[in-house]
């Protein structure tokens, strides 16, 4: 056992980001440890075409389908009853600013190579190369 308290995972629900999630839990079983599972949405909705604003009561809040998403990818991966206690977060903002922010309490932050988005070509992706150089805390990045 170690004195760890916690390890973060960050899932869009890509394949990367499921294996991520998997050895995460498995990572978090083997030091004792919790496992905050992080989704990131980006708020990108434009006003209409001639307003110069949108009035709150008419943008659906996108975090609540977020959170079904992020429960049902964690249902998927670890089954029923996960062998760790596991914490879905759901939060709005840049990814790998809310990774990095969140990694400043964990003991490891665990990303997968390449996430939704992005060119192919690429070794690792934008969030996993941000937070591989910026994180408060170790960081694995799970191919």
């Amino acid at each position: 056992m170690s004195d760890w308290h916690s390890i973060v995972v960050g899932v869009d629900g890509s394949p990367g980001s499921r294996k991520a999630l998997t050895w995460a839990a498995a990572e978090a079983a083997r030091h004792g440890t919790d496992l905050v599972v992080l989704n990131v949405w980006e708020h990108t909705l434009l006003p209409p075409a001639g307003s110069v604003s949108v009035s709150e009561r008419f943008v659906p809040d996108p975090s609540q389908r977020t959170a079904d998403d992020l429960l049902q990818v964690i249902k998927e991966e670890l089954g029923e009853e996960p062998p760790v206690l596991v914490r879905p977060v759901v939060r709005q903002g840049s990814p790998a600013k809310m990774l990095i922010e969140e990694s400043a309490q964990a003991d490891l932050l665990v990303v997968g190579q390449r996430g939704h988005g992005g060119f192919a070509g690429l070794v690792l992706g934008s969030v996993s190369q941000h937070v591989s150089a910026y994180a408060k805390c170790t960081v694995a990045v799970v191919r």
